[in-house]
């Protein structure tokens, strides 16, 4: 999406700025030369992530912007109405609102301390409510004006909340503000719209998670900032209300090329959370494979490769990669002659593998085919696609199936 200066002069506040998505969306309104109002927490550097408000404003004024720094915790009304204000005497006015700062924790209700859950909704939920609420007499007055919320589609779909209640809660009280500011702000003119990426989107935050695993499946920041940049440029009196995927939104301005923004093209795709289930499968999925039919399955082949990933996590097994992983994992196997429950212990000792299920239960429960057990442990399969794609299902602690991810994508090698 080329720039066309539609936003020459216009100010954009936009929460959680100095880097990522939000940075990134900032930049791309900058090469217009509009303003831009920085609002996040990082004043100092952070030890792991990069970037503050004010190197962000930096690249903002090099990218042919304006840049106003503001120090701000969107929790808090007093700070959040002076960021607001501040902004409005330096730029005279503003035009758009991007909500973009969050919180996440992919942690089950029993593992989910409730200053984590505060923290989630009072960022998420309740920055958007109360930094919305701080901007709409202003945005009344602006042109073309516009609030736009990083958030997902409102999937009422089980396995969105079962594994993460407390975050998709959060996540889609942001969404739930664009279902009703819409319908309110529309005698307004002021459009209220939410942006979701398609796959992951790989950012500074996303490596510190991950510990630097992942970026292959991962779109660049870039994406999103190019479809912020479209949506932003529609009348605003005529596009609101809408739940927006980063990819349907570029394929309707022309864009055909979609490899320009994944950091690795010839990797599959690692879909986002709270995409909707069906319609876009195929994207995760490499075209060449062909999909054998459940009648052509050789189950005597598949119970030899469960053997050999059973010898090869066997062999791996180590005190150091019990430290580091610290988890138990079950799997239930359907479409398969043997062995149709493994399990793996990276929590006690040097570690063990082997048929049957953990006493009392694992930390994660994982059930798919015996197929796509064999591929996942041999790296051709990342589970969160399989899960996304509805192939795997995941129950129990989120975030230590993501460190099992990891080390299954190290088999490959």
């Amino acid at each position: 999406i080329d720039n066309h200066r539609k936003f020459a002069g216009r100010t954009a506040l936009i929460t959680g700025a100095s880097r990522g998505i939000g940075k990134s969306i900032a930049l791309k309104l900058a090469k217009d030369g509009a303003n831009i109002i920085v609002a996040a927490k990082t004043a100092t550097p952070h030890p792991k992530l990069p970037g503050t408000i004010y190197t962000a404003a930096e690249e903002i004024e090099k990218a042919g912007g304006k840049a106003l720094p503001v120090v701000v915790d969107v929790r808090d009304e007093a700070n959040v109405q002076e960021c607001v204000e501040a902004g409005v005497k330096k730029f005279g006015g503003i035009d758009i609102l991007i909500n973009n700062a969050s919180a996440i924790s992919l942690t089950g209700t029993l593992d989910t301390e409730m200053k984590r859950y505060d923290l989630m909704h009072s960022i998420n939920t309740r920055g958007t409510f109360l930094m919305s609420k701080s901007c709409i007499p202003y945005l009344k007055q602006g042109k073309n004006p516009h609030i736009l919320n990083i958030s997902p589609p409102l999937l009422m779909e089980p396995r969105w909340f079962a594994n993460h209640v407390a975050y998709t809660m959060a996540k889609f009280g942001m969404s739930m503000c664009v279902l009703g500011m819409h319908e309110e702000l529309r005698p307004d003119r002021i459009a209220v719209n939410a942006l979701w990426p398609l796959t992951s989107i790989w950012t500074a935050a996303m490596e510190m998670l991950s510990h630097g695993e992942g970026a292959a499946g991962s779109r660049s920041p870039q994406i999103m900032a190019d479809a912020a940049y479209a949506i932003l440029s529609k009348n605003s009196a005529e596009y609101t209300g809408n739940f927006a995927i980063d990819e349907d939104i570029l394929k309707a301005e022309g864009v055909t090329n979609f490899d320009q923004y994944a950091l690795d093209p010839s990797a599959p795709l690692t879909p986002d959370f709270f995409i909707p289930g069906g319609k876009y499968d195929n994207h995760f999925t490499k075209s060449k494979e062909r999909k054998a039919s459940r009648d052509s399955i050789n189950k005597e082949v598949v119970k030899g490769e469960i053997g050999e990933v059973l010898s090869k996590m066997k062999n791996l097994l180590s005190p150091e990669l019990v430290t580091k992983i610290d988890a138990t994992f079950d799997f239930e196997l359907t479409e398969t002659s043997g062995a149709d429950k493994v399990f793996l212990d990276l929590k006690n000792g040097s570690g063990a593998i082997g048929e049957g299920l953990i006493p009392g239960g694992a930390d994660v429960l994982f059930k798919c085919t015996a197929t796509d057990f064999v591929k996942m442990f041999n790296g051709k399969l990342s589970p969160t696609t399989a899960f996304m794609t509805k192939k795997l299902v995941i129950k129990g602690n989120i975030p230590k199936a993501m460190k099992l991810e990891n080390l299954m994508k190290k088999m490959k090698k």
